[in-house]
């Protein structure tokens, strides 16, 4: 399997939060179209890459969760 690009620094350094709230706004401009072709790739490369970081987020949550019961 081939590593995942990396993620530009401005979306890695992106609490969960963040990233989910800001994906939803890509979604949203997406949806309402009116962009151009390339606006448009713009915003769902931008959609990928914060959609990797709440992942990553939700990953590293499920770790802790599943540490904390191994502990228990």
């Amino acid at each position: 399997m081939a590593d995942a690009p990396a993620l530009p620094e401005e979306v890695a350094q992106l609490g969960y939060e963040q990233a989910r709230d800001q994906l939803v706004e890509v979604v949203r401009r997406l949806e309402t179209g009116g962009a151009s072709l390339e606006e448009s790739l713009r915003l769902w490369e931008r959609g990928e890459a914060l959609a990797t970081r709440c992942q990553q987020w939700l990953d590293g949550a499920r770790e802790r969760l599943e540490a904390a019961r191994a502990q228990g």
